[in-house]
């Protein structure tokens, strides 16, 4: 007569007893627990396929292929940043010419050429 453990704690410290069932008793119940078991196995693989960890475990464990990936998406964050930086102030002055009077910068530099002239004499 063989015993199987289905379900069971260690026996540590209190914790319950584990369930043991006759095999030739109750066939029926060992074959769903395992028909159980085994879907859910599928589903555990399944879900692991579509996280893609063997790629992810294989990026951490090769340093080159780390080394690769983040040097490059420090250039594209670099390159991302530039870019950006250069349309938003691109943006900002269009928009501040648009309500600002331009020649107040020309006059400013004018008064600074007056300045300059009225030194040297």
């Amino acid at each position: 007569m063989s015993k199987v453990t289905i379900n069971g704690n260690s026996p540590i410290s209190g914790d319950p007893p584990r369930q043991q069932y006759d095999t030739s008793e109750h066939p029926f119940e060992l074959r769903h627990e395992v028909k159980k078991l085994n879907t859910r196995l599928d589903q555990i693989a399944d879900s692991l396929e579509k996280a893609q960890i063997k790629d992810i475990i294989e990026n951490y464990t090769n340093p080159k292929k780390r080394i690769i990936t983040n040097f490059t998406a420090g250039m594209a964050r670099g390159l991302g940043l530039t870019v950006g930086t250069f349309v938003v102030l691109g943006l900002l002055g269009y928009l501040l010419s648009q309500f600002v009077n331009m020649p107040i910068v020309g006059q400013y530099i004018a008064d600074l050429l007056g300045y300059i002239e009225d030194y040297k004499n």
